[in-house]
């Protein structure tokens, strides 16, 4: 009977730490909440790059035509100038996806591609 306890006392005890180590170490078996796979999917607004490199991200929303400039409002509703009129204008009312770099302080996006956003 001792022995035996003593078993099963040992067996939960490495159970127990396979799990922590499992925890602190992001398995991709045990995960600590539902939100942090949303969190590692692609953005959908736009990133916000460092001042001294930018980065290409993800952007969508709909193509909106401003005057002779063409545009990006998001979900928010925030509009992103584009800088490839050429590339957004078979894309006006419809939902994209962009791939670009973001310049903050001019609310424009460098336009790497532009797609169909049920691509």
């Amino acid at each position: 009977m001792h022995t035996l306890r003593r078993n099963l006392t040992d067996g939960l005890a490495i159970a127990a730490m396979a799990i922590s180590f499992a925890l602190a170490w992001g398995s991709p078996f045990v995960t600590t909440s539902p939100a942090r796979a949303q969190d590692q999917a692609q953005p959908h607004e736009p990133a916000q790059p460092q001042p001294d490199q930018a980065k290409s991200a993800t952007f969508t929303g709909t193509i909106v035509r401003e005057g002779q400039q063409y545009s990006l409002r998001d979900s928010s509703g925030e509009t992103f100038k584009l800088d490839d009129a050429e590339r957004a204008k078979p894309f006006v009312g419809k939902a994209v996806k962009i791939t670009g770099e973001l310049d903050e302080q001019a609310k424009m996006i460098h336009v790497e591609s532009i797609e169909s956003a049920s691509a």
